[in-house]
């Protein structure tokens, strides 16, 4: 079976010439750092993910991780993996520069976290919670606190995790139940139970960092009662070294349908010792700083696995001899084959829309933090659910699709197929599930601006039409024919979506998640329109060709989609 291909030169061309990289570049680092230096760094992010990740993929999946005597053991070459993480800097390379970190602006780490993903999202899991957390941590915490975690935090000495969810309480966090009673030296007794808490406990590090939501007495109920706790594994010494081992206890771990790896915990809160993160009240505030760094990097990762089960599927179907497929001669392989040509196809090109447009919001949030770009942040800001929502569920599509190229073997553990759709599933519940962004979108941003934000969107889409239209090219003059045909019916979905927000809020609740799909789909669409332009601008080749393709085939199969949708939205809901 073929090993893992980083998608290098894809990256580099759509950095070049589709996001203009280069100008966040300059906005962010001062121009100190260079679509060169772009280059080097995911070239050795490249050989960490598919030298040391990818051949700890399978077995990680195998082995899975354990609980014995209280102690979590992850699978074999684990721990050596995450010493070479660590060791090489990669936990910091995001974080600002005055939490410790490289500054190393997002339109580069989304690039990186794709790698990660691709080759193991079961391990990449762990890393991305520390960056959240030391995020959390140096926005919201006090001076003394940031002193004690963030340094082995971004070093990566010690991992993080973040803990919300309890028995009773999953997406609704209204309903939290831990407590948090203060003690005269400053620190706080946490008492509670938390579950599906995503490397809770492990073996890899010295001591594992979590942030809590829990009440303080006497708290207004609701969202508006919780507060944010760090609360370490083992407690720091003078020195900063771990010392007495600290009243939180792993239960047990979760028996999962995918990422057997990552060591999913029921963590129990004796007591234990938490320092408070910002104010009372407003943990929530804090935590989502945290939540939606990994939503951003769960819509990353669900780019990655489906790259990675495309290839498997585009490997095992130039090979695979199975039936006479038509109008080829004998001997042709099923990647010849009308239908599984469809699925290749659908595959590769929904990859490259998700891939441009998660380098796109990057870049968005980037300006947004660097220059302080009003734009810029509402543009990112809007577009955070969409792409956490429509990355995540396309990537469950495209790993069933993998599947099912492979046919029975696809079905067989043996071949890998499998893992990677088993893995990807988690990610549309992972950080508030389809139907919360969908929310989000629809209750917070739509309905609060009335559509502005989403018609700067679409006038950005628009715009992209004339320069692809001065090519005389017969794609590129179908691909802005349909964007066209998409945008109309787009604007027809918002605007009945509005409606819904005024007259009846369940009939815009029962649209949310297709008017969130719509978009992911309509961004697809005026990625491949951007792409196709930079394409036909620069000298042609085979990739020319294949981009052309990409486009033709998204539009005929995936814009198409976009009136259906405008209909569902439209009827709301029926009962």
């Amino acid at each position: 079976m073929s090993n893992y291909k980083a998608p290098l030169g894809e990256h580099d061309f759509l950095l070049r010439h589709v996001i203009d990289a280069q100008h966040v570049l300059n906005v962010t680092t001062g121009g100190e750092v260079g679509l060169d230096d772009v280059r080097d760094i995911l070239g050795h992010a490249s050989t960490l993910a598919t030298e040391v990740l990818e051949p700890l993929n399978a077995i990680g999946d195998r082995a899975g991780s354990t609980l014995a005597d209280g102690k979590v053991t992850t699978p074999p070459g684990f721990t050596e993996a995450y010493k070479a993480f660590a060791d090489g800097g990669w936990i910091g390379i995001n974080l600002p520069r005055a939490a410790g970190g490289d500054g190393i602006p997002n339109v580069v780490t989304s690039a990186v976290v794709e790698l990660w993903g691709a080759t193991n999202m079961a391990f990449s899991l762990g890393p991305g919670l520390s960056v959240g957390a030391a995020y959390a941590i140096f926005t919201a915490a006090s001076d003394e606190i940031k002193k004690i975690y963030l340094p082995p935090l971004v070093s990566g000495r010690w991992t993080a995790a973040m803990n919300l969810t309890e028995p009773q309480s999953g997406t609704d966090l209204a309903g939290i139940r831990t407590t948090a009673r203060p003690r005269e030296d400053g620190s706080w007794a946490v008492k509670g139970q938390k579950i599906f808490i995503t490397w809770g406990d492990h073996d890899l590090t010295e001591n594992i960092v979590h942030l809590v939501l829990a009440r303080t007495e006497g708290a207004p109920e609701g969202l508006r009662g919780l507060s944010l706790f760090v609360v370490p594994k083992y407690l720091p010494n003078a020195d900063g070294t771990p010392g007495e081992r600290n009243a939180v206890h792993t239960v047990s771990l979760e028996r999962k349908l995918g990422i057997h790896a990552s060591p999913t915990c029921v963590l129990d809160y004796d007591d234990a010792t938490g320092w408070l993160v910002g104010s009372q009240h407003r943990g929530l505030e804090a935590m989502f700083v945290m939540m939606n760094i990994m939503r951003i990097g769960v819509a990353t990762q669900g780019v990655g696995m489906s790259d990675r089960a495309y290839q498997r599927a585009e490997a095992y179907a130039a090979e695979r001899i199975q039936g006479k497929v038509a109008d080829r001669p004998a001997g042709t392989p099923i990647a010849e084959h009308p239908d599984v040509r469809r699925l290749l196809l659908s595959m590769r090109s929904t990859v490259t829309a998700m891939r441009a447009m998660q380098l796109q919001a990057a870049a968005w949030l980037d300006l947004a933090l660097a220059e302080g770009s009003a734009e810029a942040f509402q543009l990112a800001d809007f577009f955070i659910p969409i792409l956490k929502g429509w990355v995540s569920e396309s990537s469950v599509q495209i790993t069933s699709d993998a599947v099912q190229v492979h046919g029975g073997m696809g079905f067989i553990e043996e071949t890998g197929a499998a893992q990677y759709m088993r893995d990807v599933r988690i990610l549309p519940i992972y950080e508030g599930t389809t139907a919360i962004q969908a929310n989000d979108l629809t209750r917070r941003k739509l309905a609060r601006d009335g559509g502005a934000t989403a018609e700067v969107a679409y006038a950005l889409v628009e715009a992209s039409l004339e320069p692809l239209r001065r090519h005389d090219h017969p794609v590129a003059q179908c691909t802005a024919d349909r964007m066209e045909r998409a945008l109309v019916s787009a604007r027809q979905a918002t605007q009945a979506l509005i409606r819904q927000s005024k007259d009846n809020q369940r009939d815009m609740l029962a649209g949310g998640v297709p008017y969130l799909l719509q978009w992911g789909l309509l961004a697809g669409g005026w990625m491949h329109a951007r792409i196709l332009t930079a394409a036909l601008d620069a000298p042609q080749d085979a990739d020319t060709a294949r981009r052309a393709l990409d486009a033709d085939f998204y539009g005929a199969h995936h814009l198409s989609r976009i009136p259906s949708l405008t209909e569902v939205i439209e009827a709301g809901e029926i009962v």
